[in-house]
């Protein structure tokens, strides 16, 4: 087949629209579902000084947060369905600078890092069983990089297959525990909404305990925003792009809630406070152990693994879009907007994200790097949801396949929650929030680098 216009040109080489409503719920939940199910109740339980009613009341909380922001991402995806996501969002509703922040924080440290993080933590949870050294785990993580970057780099239908199963080979052993919890579970927990440990709290305490617990749970929620980075690539994405996002994290608010409230089920409060306070954070391995006996280990161990794997995938897989974007913008480097001619990825943009994610690996204390940009992530999250508003007014005849719910009370609310939480987050840990604004930062500063080089270019000619 010729790659030849009529001009005699070369075409340009497209995304292939290979991603269905499964294949977009299953990338959301590989992304998001990975083995903080089985730890991070253990930390809301801390923040609300052991109140069960409490801490379910901010898993549900978290999800409404993360549904209400698909709401606004739904919007824009439906509306803008083009490779990059978040990128073309703040470039167009803002300036191309603030898109090119975000992708650079991703590029350089966020996106590559939390490859990395999840590509160490997969071979460690095996350290129990092997015999594994920092440098075997090191060397397994760079070999899943590279090989998972080899794999997507053969076309996304690949990518989307394997998405599928692991998606599905990780949520069956979930649904399991949970109903062998909450059928077998003999305890009777109680969910008053009050701190457990004796703790005097008025209500505008209890509303700080909410905020700072809920920021521990959208840890778990994490990642629902990427669906949006491959929309030029899902079938008929103005249906299926807002139905996968709100089918997605709808129903993994479902699955964190009742998976916590099985927690509660199986095990006594006095043990779980007992539990925490001696640094075991696993209440769902244990719960597990307890219900089905000595396959529930290596029940969790399996399930653990397939998550982790299935979210690293997706990272894999959706990262590389965005640095795409910023390079057809034309602030970054030509070859990573550039797409295979067979297989229709960014090959370039995937391989540069695999040789940064494996020097990451190699690099210690990766949980603090990483934890720099958590701060700029919120806040690239407030302005994408307040984009929705700007979008309106700046482009009034955009085609608008799906409108956010109850426009614009929703997105008011959204922009509020986001904007409190990210406010507690600064006055939880200021100095590390305020030095993770280096990265974008700098961004800005090679944005500019580049802008100024292209002006010159232009000049010349």
């Amino acid at each position: 087949m010729s790659s030849k216009g009529n001009s005699g040109a070369p075409a340009e080489v497209g995304f292939k629209k290979e991603i269905g409503l499964f294949g977009g719920v299953s990338i959301i939940g590989g992304i998001m579902i990975g083995s903080g199910i089985f730890y991070l109740g253990s930390y809301v339980l801390e923040r609300t000084h052991m109140s069960m009613g409490l801490a379910l009341l901010c898993w549900i909380v978290g999800g409404i947060v993360s549904l209400l922001g698909g709401l606004c991402f739904a919007e824009l995806g439906a509306s803008s369905p083009k490779s990059g996501g978040m990128v073309v969002y703040l470039d167009e509703a803002y300036h191309p600078v603030v898109g090119y922040m975000f992708g650079f924080t991703s590029w350089l440290l966020s996106g590559a890092g939390s490859i990395a993080a999840l590509a160490i933590a997969l071979p460690t949870a095996l350290r129990g069983y092997l015999d594994l050294s920092d440098a075997s785990i090191k060397i397994i993580a760079i070999a899943l990089i590279i090989l998972l970057t080899l794999y997507n780099s053969m076309g996304i239908k690949r990518g989307t297959i394997l998405q599928n199963v692991s998606m599905v080979a990780k949520i069956i052993p979930i649904v399991i525990i949970i109903c062998g919890a909450l059928f077998l579970g003999q305890q009777h927990p109680d969910l008053t909404l009050a701190p457990a440990d004796g703790t005097e709290a008025g209500f505008s305490a209890i509303i700080g305990m909410i905020a700072f617990a809920t920021v521990a749970t959208l840890w778990a929620y994490e990642g629902w925003t990427n669906l949006n980075s491959l929309a030029e690539e899902m079938k008929n994405p103005a249906k299926n792009l807002p139905r996968a996002l709100l089918l997605g994290i709808g129903a993994i608010t479902i699955i964190y809630t009742l998976f916590n409230f099985a927690i509660y089920k199986v095990l006594p409060h006095t043990e779980i406070v007992n539990m925490i306070g001696d640094g075991n954070l696993y209440l769902g391995t244990e719960v597990a152990k307890r219900v089905f006996g000595g396959i529930g280990g290596g029940l969790v161990l399996a399930t653990m693994l397939i998550a982790m794997f299935s979210s690293l995938n997706g990272m894999i897989i959706a990262f590389p879009r965005n640095y795409y974007a910023m390079a057809k913008e034309g602030h970054f480097f030509k070859s990573y907007g550039k797409l295979h001619p067979k297989y229709n990825v960014p090959t370039t943009a995937l391989i540069g994200q695999a040789i940064i994610s494996s020097i990451l690996v190699l690099l210690r204390n990766l949980d603090q790097l990483t934890s720099l940009v958590v701060f700029a992530g919120m806040l690239f999250n407030v302005l994408c949801v307040v984009a929705v508003i700007v979008y309106r007014k700046r482009y009034p005849n955009l085609a608008r396949p799906y409108k956010a719910w109850g426009y614009p009370v929703t997105v008011i609310i959204s922009i509020l929650l986001f904007f409190g939480l990210m406010l507690n987050t600064l006055m939880e840990d200021t100095v590390t929030a305020l030095i993770g604004l280096v990265v974008p930062v700098a961004g800005a500063i090679v944005y500019f680098i580049f802008d100024k080089k292209i002006k010159a270019e232009k000049n010349k000619a």
